[in-house]
């Protein structure tokens, strides 16, 4: 089958590869995904560079987590009924040498999840990590009616689906971001407001929004950098959902800033949810795609002999959105 790996950490163009890798072996739990669309998630990108810690090492990856496709096999102790079934998938690369970014996957069954008929394998190859991490992260603060959360980063491609969430659970939403076209991108999630910290004073201008009495929730982005405004508009009780801090990842915090509010920190670590978590998750991002109501934005689509191109793509920041290798596709065309 074709498919794209790498042998050693580094740079995209120096390590990433394209060539012929024998089909994967189906085991009795398994099924044998035709991949449609593979993601290409910030978490991949850091593991190619070797930045990311890795519970195992192999020899030879086929890199990303997320896709879909259409099971053409299954396993003995699986339904054959699934043969044909257009899935999206998650954690194919954890813990495993063999992800997305290839013609065929083989994975357990119940890491292939149903797609929703009006969902394209584009979007479905997003919601493994990007609308996970974002359900997760909300549903972690309990958002509902009368709450207000507040979502650092709400353009990028977990900041917009969380806005989305939050909204749909009836919870009134205020969103960071740095631009004009990020502003209106979050308001079309959802956003009720969009601040922008390159201008505002965030701080005073949540609190000025909020009545003085700050957010319930915080999604962020960049914990580090955004550790002391959310300390300042947290509501007593309040809680926090952090799933990255790219810019930051070691700092010194104030303990009683976040004490004073008895406040509950919780990071998001998409590969690592218990089962009940886990399942609670794909039920609520399978049920929300099905419903339309997760704004997945493909900012980048690219055929798979354009792996290095999809990489850098990511890790350049630049795109706004989700960036998609299409095994059947080419170009590289913004939606």
């Amino acid at each position: 089958m074709r498919a794209a790996y790498y042998e050693s950490k580094g740079p995209a163009a120096r390590v990433l590869r394209l060539g012929e890798l024998p089909r994967p072996t189906v085991g009795p739990g398994d099924v044998l995904v035709r991949v449609h669309a593979s993601g290409v998630n910030p978490s991949d990108v850091k593991k190619r560079l070797g930045a990311m810690p890795a519970p195992a090492d192999f020899s030879l990856i086929v890199p990303h987590s997320d896709g879909a496709g259409v099971i053409e096999a299954v396993g003995a102790a699986v339904d054959s009924a699934r043969v044909g079934e257009r899935v999206w998938l998650w954690n194919a690369q954890w813990q495993r040498p063999y992800g997305t970014a290839a013609a065929y996957c083989a994975l357990p069954a119940e890491q292939a999840v149903r797609l929703p008929d009006l969902t394209s394998f584009a979007e479905g190859a997003c919601l493994g990590i990007p609308a996970q991490t974002a359900w997760v992260a909300v549903m972690d603060g309990r958002p509902g009616p009368g709450k207000t959360v507040l979502v650092q980063g709400g353009a990028g491609a977990v900041g917009a689906l969380a806005i989305a969430i939050a909204r749909d659970a009836g919870a009134e939403v205020i969103a960071t971001v740095s631009s004009a076209e990020k502003a209106r991108i979050a308001r079309l999630a959802g956003a009720g407001e969009t601040l922008n910290y390159r201008e505002d004073d965030i701080a005073d201008a949540v609190l000025t929004a909020t009545g003085g009495k700050g957010v319930d929730h915080v999604v962020d982005v960049d914990f580090g950098a955004n550790w002391q405004v959310n300390a300042r508009v947290l509501a007593r009780n309040g809680s926090i959902a952090a799933y990255s801090a790219p810019s930051r990842p070691c700092f010194e915090l104030d303990y009683y800033a976040f004490a004073a509010k008895a406040a509950r920190l919780r990071f998001v670590q998409v590969y690592l949810l218990i089962e009940g978590e886990r399942r609670r998750a794909v039920e609520g991002v399978t049920a929300l795609a099905a419903r339309a109501k997760l704004p997945i934005r493909v900012a980048g689509r690219f055929a798979l002999e354009e792996i290095v191109a999809a990489h850098e793509a990511q890790e350049s920041g630049a795109r706004i959105g989700n960036i998609i290798v299409e095994m059947t596709g080419g170009g590289d065309a913004d939606t």
